[in-house]
């Protein structure tokens, strides 16, 4: 098993340490969901740098699915994990994460919630750089806490929008809008 499939999967048990105990300690139902999202990622690269060869461009339409389950743990307050993995383009090959979240859900089923956990991110260094062809054994992945505020709002019974905003160690900005499914 490599060193990256490790902290896959030890980023996976993670995001459901946090609900799991939760559910030992009495915590309410459990709600599980999934989702699409899309998004623009900034990942906050200061460089006038625009002569040749490089040409920085940190910036990134970003788009795929997220998992995740929240647990009722008193009065409209919830916590839960969740985990993502995005494509993108230009600057990022993709990016895969996880994070836990807490929340506060209103009377219409609309969850409000701050979160936190940690994100990979996997450059695509030849369209970041503007370098065509890159060095053998560059590291192109980079991983740091996020954090990030967000609604999920509800439009049915089971079927909500999310909006949303994170950072990653407070380098970069990560708008995202996307729509989930309770089961």
């Amino acid at each position: 098993m490599t060193i990256k499939t490790s902290l896959i999967a030890a980023a996976a048990l993670a995001a459901f340490a946090i609900p799991g105990a939760a559910l030992a300690q009495g915590a309410g139902t459990a709600h599980p969901y999934v989702g699409a999202q899309v998004g623009y990622h900034d990942l906050g690269v200061d460089a006038d740098v625009t002569a040749p060869p490089l040409n920085i461009d940190d910036n990134a339409l970003i788009f795929g699915a997220y998992a995740g389950v929240d647990f009722d743990v008193a009065r409209n307050v919830v916590i839960g994990a969740e985990g993502n993995f995005n494509f993108g383009n230009s600057a990022i090959d993709n990016e895969y994460g996880v994070a836990a979240r807490i929340g506060y859900r209103t009377a219409n089923g609309s969850i409000v919630y701050v979160r936190g956990g940690y994100q990979w991110v996997n450059l695509d260094v030849a369209n970041f750089t503007g370098v065509a062809n890159p060095p053998a054994g560059i590291d192109d992945t980079a991983g740091d806490y996020l954090v990030g505020v967000g609604a999920d709002i509800a439009t049915g019974s089971r079927a909500r929008i999310r909006v949303g905003v994170d950072t990653i160690a407070f380098d970069s900005v990560r708008p995202t809008v996307g729509v989930n499914f309770a089961f």
